[in-house]
């Protein structure tokens, strides 16, 4: 379980202000394509992290976690046609989309468990990817440009990359916090009890089914913000946000960083993507690498890049 323990809270601190200070130093290397490469790392970061909340602590292997990125950016792209700008709106519009989207499913997946729970969530995930990609108003298969990103309070404010970036990390921070408060909470606890020993926690009283029902809403919820940052990142919606690759590349950043550990979530992200970017630049086959890379590290540390850091690792 995560404690916000002196150490841990250190690294938050210290993985943070390195985001924080980033913009100026991309302004002093003169480089701002790194500020759009670093928006969409914390898009993901945000991503993980929901993804982390209900695998690592709820023992809920969601490989449909894609479908709240697709759901936040189309509620950009849709609420932007139809002359909604605001990033509260989009914000809000996707949270609902996401929590209703998320009760309807995972009461239907929370049925199941194993690789049967796995399934049927990337099932859902696909019902809602080719839903858009049947949608030809918003260019279908192809997605669509936005006109415009999300302006705040009426003013065009995200059209600045730094502007958008602070946001990013702000909603990133924010996010975290509340996922830590939710683990530390009774809620929290019951929720890991569940992934333990769900007949147990039954028969001390607690329903393990709405507990983690409600952290599978929470986590949808917290992913579709990050499908609208991705959206005003990119400037661009596609059906391709929802796709099952897409699940899977959240997976991979979770068990990257460690599961269950939030921060090694949001680190998992981070460096996930940025050897991403680097290996691309080194050959064009860079998945080989990548997945050479994520083997030696499951191999040597059970906990991710996060278990090289521990001090009582056997």
């Amino acid at each position: 379980m995560t404690r916000l323990t002196p150490t841990r809270a250190w690294a938050a601190t210290i993985l943070f202000a390195a985001f924080a200070i980033l913009p100026m130093i991309t302004q002093a290397l003169g480089d701002s394509y790194l500020i759009v490469i670093a928006t969409r790392i914390l898009a993901y970061a945000i991503a993980a992290l929901a993804l982390d909340l209900i695998l690592g602590y709820g023992g809920m292997v969601s490989f449909g976690h894609a479908a709240y990125l697709g759901i936040g950016a189309y509620a950009v792209a849709i609420l932007g046609r139809a002359g909604i700008t605001d990033l509260g709106a989009h914000m809000l519009a996707a949270i609902a989309v996401a929590a209703v989207f998320a009760l309807i499913t995972g009461a239907i997946s929370l049925r199941t468990r194993g690789i049967y729970f796995i399934m049927i969530t990337l099932a859902f995930a696909q019902m809602g990817y080719f839903f858009f990609v049947s949608l030809s108003a918003y260019g279908g298969d192809d997605g669509v440009t936005l006109n415009a990103r999300s302006t705040v309070f009426g003013q065009p404010l995200l059209e600045n990359n730094t502007a958008l970036y602070y946001t990013a990390l702000a909603l990133l921070i924010g996010l975290y916090l509340l996922a830590v408060a939710i683990t530390r909470s009774r809620f929290g606890r019951v929720l890991t009890g569940a992934r333990e020993n769900p007949l147990r926690m039954q028969a001390i009283g607690f329903s393990p089914f709405r507990y983690q029902l409600t952290a599978y809403v929470i986590s949808g919820c917290m992913a579709s913000i990050a499908g609208v940052m991705l959206a005003n990142q990119a400037s661009y919606v596609s059906p391709s946000y929802m796709d099952w690759h897409r699940s899977g590349e959240l997976v991979v950043m979770v068990v990257f960083g460690g599961i269950g550990n939030l921060l090694g979530a949001v680190a998992g992200a981070t460096i996930a993507l940025l050897l991403e970017e680097w290996l691309a630049l080194l050959t064009r086959h860079w998945p080989i690498l990548f997945g050479l890379i994520l083997v030696l590290v499951v191999l040597y540390s059970r906990d991710g890049l996060s278990g090289f850091f521990r001090s009582d690792r056997s």
